[in-house]
């Protein structure tokens, strides 16, 4: 039996990680739950699960938290200092981060300083400071292993590998609803097309990640760091298919790939019962359902994303955490209809350029850049919106 703690109980991540646990209550019971807003389905969860802490991250929904879940004896707690004790909770054996975006960091670092084994479904803290994180990590004992399908991929294939037998990795990419369109077409694409993910049921802003290629550039920063690699040993294939996750390929010239179905409870239930494999009922691959797997060059003119991702790495510093505040500025600001598609790159762009590069930043520097990069970035948002 395993203690889990949920970082981000109500998002796609996390929900699906309820549904594993349902399926197997005598592997995993559930220590703490936390949500950023959606209080309603926070309150049912933990009726459900009955945790010992649940923390709401938007302390005005606090009282709202607290009284629908009066009387269970479920200790409440509010805002981002408490999440970091749901990380740090020491009943907790697995803390599974599936918090979006670069909030993130914190209570992944208080987990790792609290020797949790880290379930990671929040690639960004890796982006933002993956050095850092990974430094700690080895100082403290902590075992990280990823979800995100592809980095989940990579890590069971390099079971019982040699890390630095490693050649290169491949991670793949579907595409997304884009894939071979033009920048003519991607100037008037509204966020109900960029939501309809071909393959994936995703949130919203990892689905707007995956239009864009952001979410495979963020991939590519995040695999540097959880299987300490350099930039020229990362690739990106567009796999329309989504059964093929990554594949990695030794100095001897074999390849190793994991394939499945487009499910992202797979990796989690991997990564909430590993080093063990468990059974389950999840559906499988039928090679005859896919008679065709196909493999394409990713369009990095088109798809500029992709591209930043790879000179932030190259550039190093900063750079990486100045891309991530850039992006989820932006693509919240799509999602409200603020800026075009296309202008999200641009947006990016001039963050890159303008915002002050530090070349070995400690944490304290990570999270003001955060905070700067937001700020510029919503000033350049806010021009384009007035100027339509």
């Amino acid at each position: 039996m395993k203690n889990i703690s949920i970082l981000g109980s109500t998002g796609s991540i996390g929900t699906q990680a309820l549904d594993v646990i349902r399926a197997n209550p005598s592997l995993y019971t559930v220590v703490a739950l936390t949500a950023h807003a959606n209080t309603e389905l926070l309150i049912s969860q933990s009726l459900e699960f009955k945790p010992l802490l649940v923390v709401i991250g938007d302390e005005r929904h606090y009282a709202a938290v607290k009284n629908g879940l009066s009387g269970t004896g479920i200790t409440v707690l509010a805002g981002e200092d408490a999440l970091c004790e749901a990380a740090a909770l020491p009943e907790a054996d697995f803390v599974l981060t599936a918090l979006v975006g670069s909030v993130g960091l914190r209570p992944t670092i208080a987990a790792i300083k609290s020797r949790k084994t880290i379930g990671l479904a929040n690639k960004e803290t890796l982006v933002v400071a993956g050095e850092l994180v990974t430094k700690l990590a080895a100082e403290y004992g902590v075992q990280i292993v990823p979800v995100d399908s592809e980095h989940s991929a990579i890590y069971q294939c390099l079971v019982g590998e040699d890390y630095g037998a490693i050649e290169k990795i491949y991670i793949t990419a579907s595409g997304g609803p884009f894939r071979g369109r033009d920048r003519e077409f991607l100037a008037t694409v509204t966020k109900e097309q960029a939501l309809k993910h071909p393959n994936w049921v995703m949130g919203a802003k990892i689905t707007i990640d995956s239009a864009s290629l952001m979410n495979k550039g963020l991939e590519v920063i995040e695999a540097k760091w959880l299987f300490n690699l350099d930039i020229s040993q990362i690739d990106v294939i567009v796999h329309p298919q989504s059964i093929i996750h990554s594949i990695v390929q030794f100095n001897d010239g074999s390849m190793k790939a994991q394939m499945g179905v487009p499910d992202m409870k797979l990796p989690i239930h991997y990564a909430m019962a590993y080093p063990a494999r468990v059974n389950s009922k999840f559906p499988r691959f039928n090679f005859m359902d896919y008679p065709e797997l196909t493999f394409a060059k990713p369009d990095l003119l088109t798809f500029r994303n992709l591209d930043f991702a790879y000179t932030a790495l190259k550039r190093g510093g900063n750079m990486p955490c100045i891309i991530n505040a850039a992006n989820e500025v932006v693509v919240e600001a799509f999602l409200n209809k603020e800026i075009g598609f296309l202008e999200m790159s641009d947006v990016i762009e001039q963050c890159m350029s303008d915002v002050t590069f530090m070349e070995e930043p400690a944490l304290n520097n990570y999270l003001e850049t955060d905070l700067h990069t937001r700020i510029f970035a919503k000033e350049l948002v806010t021009k384009k919106y007035l100027s339509i």
